[in-house]
């Protein structure tokens, strides 16, 4: 039976390369990779059936191969519709991370989100140079209005005297519609980041995940036995959070050649600590690759911030996420909570400190990933918190 998998080819290199653009058989590591300076990502699809793999895995210009998985939306806890805020209002979630006293706004930084698209009439994204790409063949737009609510968060400009946004003078943004009913995997995630990277992307936001149980239900319903398709599926799901860290490898090395690019993904939203202190679950992938920044979500409460009880627990860092106002489809509002709202106020926050990296002549992906943790702070975290839980803490805008 054939199955989807993503192949992770060497690097595309450039006609003037000084090795001549050979193919370099014997580069089968991301070290040699970077050596040899790539300056582009070659990630493609093929249907292969167990008989096939092994060709494709000797193929000296195959790097890593992966079969596809489900990807699924990180669903917000919470959404609900908003009449317009007061005019001049600030969210807490952009006086958290204090990028309202920036002096910075994302001016000449490309932002992409990869989500369920965005409606561009929307009145929050007037003058941004917005770049649309559908990989679920569902058409551009968004139906769901989850995408949208992301990109407000992110580059939002002021509306009815209301600011959403972190960086609202991003211009460019390119938005890659991954999600869709019924429609969703690894490959096309995979696909959006190959072309946001392409097309100039500093930042990169993503707050989605794999879904390991619609994998095993996907084989059950192909008549696979539960304890094979359990099997299969956690074999999918190692070889892809090997291929998204092999990846994000890639991207790196790019930075050599003016591809400067930072991954940031949602942590997710499994965790029940509201039922029991205890149940906490782990980062989910992509998030969990190493190479992306993980992003957990933070509530207010008297005693400052706290982590929200639907948190996964080992992220990177933090982000407000719990009633976060943002757009909404057709215009308007809405407040949603989850960490797929803390991850577009990190990825605003990684658009500041690009910025300013930009303009002090020192920008790299290197520079970039560790301005972004290295400016987070603990202080404002109310006491008694689990470092484990908040990472570095609450991502603060540069001033």
């Amino acid at each position: 039976m054939k199955q989807n998998y993503i192949v992770l080819k060497q690097p595309v290199r450039p006609d003037n390369d000084p090795f001549g653009g050979l193919a370099l058989p014997g580069m089968r590591n991301f070290d040699e990779a970077a050596n040899f300076g790539p300056i582009g990502l070659d990630i493609g699809q093929e249907e292969l059936d167990d008989s096939d793999i092994p060709m494709v895995v000797n193929d000296p210009s195959t790097m890593m191969i992966a079969p596809s998985m489900p990807m699924h939306l990180i669903e917000p806890m919470e959404r609900d519709i908003l009449a317009a805020p007061a005019a001049g209002s600030i969210p807490w979630g952009i006086q958290a991370v204090k990028s309202n006293t920036s002096r910075f706004n994302g001016s000449g930084v490309t932002v992409a989100v990869l989500d369920t698209g965005i409606d561009r009439t929307h009145a929050a994204f007037a003058g941004v140079n917005i770049v649309e790409k559908d990989f679920t063949g569902t058409g551009n737009g968004d139906t769901n209005g989850h995408g949208t609510h992301c990109a407000g968060t992110i580059f939002g400009r002021v509306v009815a005297g209301v600011r959403i946004g972190v960086a609202p003078g991003v211009t460019r943004a390119l938005i890659g519609k991954v999600l869709a009913p019924g429609r969703g995997d690894s490959p096309s995630v995979a696909a959006a980041i190959q072309w946001a990277v392409e097309n100039g992307a500093n930042v990169i936001s993503m707050s989605l995940g794999i879904d390991f149980p619609g994998a095993v239900r996907q084989m059950e319903n192909q008549g696979m036995p539960t304890e094979m398709a359990v099997s299969r599926a956690l074999q999918g799901y190692r070889l892809n959070v090997a291929l998204f860290e092999g990846l994000a490898q890639m991207i790196g090395a790019m930075s050599g050649f003016g591809k400067h690019c930072v991954l940031i993904a949602a942590a997710g939203n499994e965790s029940q600590r509201s039922v029991n202190p205890s149940f906490k679950i782990a980062v989910a992938p992509p998030a969990v690759s190493r190479g992306f920044i993980s992003v957990a979500a933070l509530g207010e409460g008297p005693g400052g911030w706290s982590i929200a009880p639907f948190s996964n627990t080992g992220a990177g860092l933090s982000g407000p996420g719990v009633g976060i106002t943002s757009a909404k489809p057709g215009g308007g509002f809405a407040t949603m909570s989850g960490t797929s709202m803390a991850t577009p106020h990190v990825a605003g926050v990684a658009a500041l400190h690009a910025q300013a990296l930009q303009q002090a002549g020192a920008l790299s992906q290197s520079m970039l990933s560790a301005t972004i943790a290295g400016g987070a702070t603990k202080v404002g975290l109310a006491p008694g918190f689990d470092p484990f839980d908040v990472g570095m803490g609450m991502v603060q805008a540069p001033q």
